[in-house]
């Protein structure tokens, strides 16, 4: 996987600054309650919502079994039907593969539907290095875009900004980037909407080369899945005379009818809908309709690594609803930028140090970044188990080492001892009722003082429960 943003401390000092941000914090509780809010009155609408979360896990956890059966048989199926297909092992590997199909049209700029992918391998700034412009079509990538801002939410990548400041952005940036924005433009959602309407509607009629992803690629007829609610991926995907499109090797599903399942689970549990107003499919090229030239790159990047992990694999199911960030009360508070990674929110955690390991200080935080509340989990309609998963990289992290893993395996130690020998356990005990006045509200160091930077140490009582139970139960 590509590098984190560029300068991202761990993720509690990122957070720690970010929960200072008063308007931030207002931003992301107003849209990830109103998200929610909805998204539980959609699914509600469906009773058989449990069967469909089951069937959507065991299509995913299938399809990761035989992973390779499957690829190839995408792989005959696309070229079958006019595609090409290319394979790359990561990111360098797969902006040098886009960048040289851009530069064989001779063009020098692209629209891009909204894909986690090109962002997760940095494409765009890959393009830029080689002349060439690439122009998002989605309205929130539009908004982070031209903010030159990083995405901080998987659904909605400007999530964290609110209409006066999205109207400021365009005001003062549209002009360089192409048409400028209307004179006199407010803040309301419409006339920011046609604003962007207008902006991008020039791209759309001029550009030869289109760029995607996919929510999810079919092996048994080669067919590609775009899922979106604005319109502007459809006209990215049939205007262009070449469209590429980039995609994780895990996106795959065996048959067409599998899609039945993921178009009812996923416009409900990303943006509570009962069905995405634009579901685009296509299946390699044809001679009268749509791009002439179809290229697919498939992307490893750390998902087979991934994929040889028992328990971290679940993580390859996820289709991206973001539900799991909506429901967080760390992101809700941190927000998206703090977890270092396109990849933000709980998913984000288990995610980005599955892809890019744990030998940096922010991947190496990242599945600390959790209360293990276990809200990720309930509205997963894919059943990721992400608790189980962070405790399962905590281990992987504490194993490393490290000045203090090493403090806590000793301190682990030392009480294991206590606990083994009642007598020591019982002397502690009255030791510490009676200096129980001395005692600090707050633990010293930077290790253990973390757990009291926000909370007291309770207050020790009076006497240990057992010489209570001496005197009141014998």
């Amino acid at each position: 996987m590509s590098g984190t943003f560029v300068g991202m401390p761990s993720f509690p000092k990122a957070a720690h600054e970010a929960v200072g941000n008063t308007t931030l914090r207002a931003n992301l509780k107003h849209a990830t309650h109103t998200i929610r809010d909805k998204r539980a009155k959609a699914v509600a609408e469906l009773d058989d919502w449990a069967l469909l979360r089951e069937a959507g896990k065991q299509i995913k956890d299938h399809t990761l079994r035989h992973l390779d059966t499957y690829l190839v048989q995408l792989e005959e199926a696309v070229t079958a039907a006019g595609g090409v297909v290319h394979w790359a092992t990561d990111a360098d590997e797969a902006n040098r593969i886009v960048t040289r199909l851009v530069k064989e049209t001779g063009e020098s700029e692209v629209v891009k539907v909204k894909s986690m992918a090109t962002q997760e391998i940095g494409l765009n700034e890959a393009l830029e290095e080689a002349g060439i412009a690439a122009y998002e079509t989605d309205l929130a990538e539009l908004i982070v875009q031209l903010g030159h801002d990083r995405p901080s939410h998987i659904l909605v990548p400007a999530i964290h900004r609110n209409r006066g400041e999205i109207r400021d952005i365009f005001t003062k940036e549209m002009g360089e980037w192409g048409r400028p924005a209307p004179e006199g433009l407010t803040d309301t959602p419409a006339e920011l909407a046609e604003a962007a309407r207008l902006h991008l509607r020039e791209k759309f009629l001029r550009a030869k080369v289109g760029i995607s992803g996919a929510n999810f690629m079919v092996a048994e007829t080669g067919t590609l899945v775009v899922v979106e609610s604005e319109g502007n991926g459809r006209m990215c995907l049939t205007l262009p005379e070449t469209l590429i499109s980039v995609v994780g090797i895990e996106k795959i599903v065996p048959t067409w009818r599998d899609l039945e399942v993921f178009l009812q689970t996923l416009p409900r549990s990303s943006t509570a809908e009962r069905m995405n107003p634009y579901t685009s499919m296509w299946t390699g090229t044809t001679d009268t309709d749509g791009p002439q030239t179809f290229h697919l790159v498939l992307i490893d990047n750390g998902r087979t690594d991934t994929l040889a992990d028992e328990v971290g694999r679940q993580a390859l199911r996820c289709i991206r609803c973001s539900a799991c960030l909506n429901v967080c009360p760390v992101y809700e508070r941190a927000g998206g930028h703090a977890y270092g990674s396109v990849y933000p929110g709980p998913i984000g955690a288990i995610l980005s140090p599955q892809l890019r390991g744990t030998t940096s200080e922010i991947d190496a935080s990242l599945p600390y970044a959790s209360s293990l509340c276990g809200a990720c989990y309930e509205v997963c309609p894919v059943a990721i188990d992400i608790p189980e998963v962070l405790v399962h990289l905590r281990e992987k992290v504490a194993d490393q080492g490290g000045k203090g893993h090493r403090l806590e395996k000793a301190a682990i130690k030392a009480a294991g001892w206590v606990l083994d020998h009642p007598g020591a356990l019982a002397a502690g005990e009255r030791v510490a009722a009676k200096t129980r006045k001395l005692h600090p509200k707050k633990l010293p160091g930077p290790g253990a003082g973390q757990w009291t930077n926000s909370r007291d140490l309770p207050e020790m009582p009076a006497e240990p429960f057992r010489d209570w139970w001496k005197k009141n139960r014998t």
